[in-house]
């Protein structure tokens, strides 16, 4: 082969090679892409945010957190929009990830009883006795309902909980009665509310009425991914990280209705009215800037101790758990 056309093959498959690398997909899972806490998610997408980062990102749906993480482990996705409270449990598992963007500093869920069981169910410490829904076992929900339940003196033996997803299958549960109180989000919440059928019994969708439960700020919903692999793609993650705090400065300067006008009808459905005012109700819980809350991670700290035996006994290092420098400009 002449030395001329080995030139030109080399250089067809070195282009190609730079081609593949900035056509590599990165899949982002997120723990139910319609719940309004990872509204920055969908919204980025939808405002382009996404793509004008140059990056082909595609966002899947898994509507429990706790599948989300194992299709992240598993190497399904790169990273997981879900609650910061799974890197402290993956830590005491041995497994490094990091929050890289943080989407709350509330957890955005409310605890409701259905109308059958509210003239009965009043506080925490009517639990006793009762089945209390959770998206899954292991989930935000879960732990969050245990630390409340605990908090009112309960112990895990005097309730029940069940995995019933969330949305309709939430909805579902409590309209048939398989459960009489569970954690959800909006716009669940919203729906239920605005057919009266429940009340509720513990609201963590602002700072104020979260410290009064929680003891603090609850940094919840964020983009988590391996340690290794942010490691490996910083920037890369510069971008996607700056995408979504620009979704976050867009929810800020910008009224429900115009956030509702953004986002697929599919959202919303016939009510969107109905979404507007949950997007209302819910846009204290969100960051403004995309950066963890200080004294957030203790409070998540506190919050798995008391409900999740993993971590009973285990060394947490919270600085490992999330980072700062791709959303604080001049950060290394």
């Amino acid at each position: 082969m002449k030395t001329g056309l080995k030139r030109t093959l080399g250089l067809v498959v070195l282009c190609l090679g730079f081609n593949a690398f900035a056509a590599e997909k990165i899949t982002i899972m997120v723990s139910g892409i319609d719940k309004l806490i990872y509204l920055p998610a969908k919204l980025a997408e939808q405002l382009g945010y996404l793509k004008e980062t140059g990056l082909d990102i595609e966002l899947l749906s898994e509507p429990a957190g706790s599948n989300a993480e194992t299709e992240m482990l598993s190497g399904v996705a790169h990273g997981v929009i879900g609650f910061y409270d799974h890197t402290l449990s993956l830590q005491a598992r041995g497994k490094l990830v990091q929050s890289v963007v943080q989407f709350s500093h509330a957890p955005g869920e409310v605890i409701l009883a259905s109308q059958t069981a509210a003239g009965d169910i009043r506080g925490p410490a009517d639990f006793k006795g009762r089945t209390l829904g959770v998206t899954g076992l292991g989930s935000s929900t879960y732990h969050l309902t245990r630390y409340i339940a605990s908090q009112a003196g309960l112990k895990s033996a005097d309730y029940r909980l069940a995995p019933v997803g969330a949305g309709a299958s939430f909805i579902a549960a409590m309209a048939k009665g398989d459960i009489d109180a569970g954690m959800t989000t909006e716009p669940t919440i919203s729906k239920l509310l605005s057919t009266r059928s429940a009340t509720v019994v513990v609201d963590l969708r602002t700072m104020e009425t979260t410290r009064a439960a929680l003891g603090g700020p609850y940094p919840g919903a964020c983009l988590y991914m391996p340690a290794a692999w942010v490691n490996r793609h910083k920037e890369q993650v510069r971008k996607i990280a700056g995408a979504f705090v620009k979704a976050l400065q867009y929810i800020r300067t910008h009224s429900s209705e115009d956030i509702a006008d953004r986002m697929p009808q599919s959202f919303y459905g016939a009510d969107k009215a109905l979404y507007v005012k949950a997007i209302e109700d819910s846009k204290q819980m969100f960051t403004a800037d995309g950066v963890m809350p200080e004294e957030g991670p203790a409070t998540v700290l506190k919050v798995l101790r008391a409900s999740d035996k993993s971590l009973q006994g285990k060394s947490i290092n919270l600085a490992n758990t999330f980072t700062t420098r791709f959303v604080v400009p001049g950060q290394p």
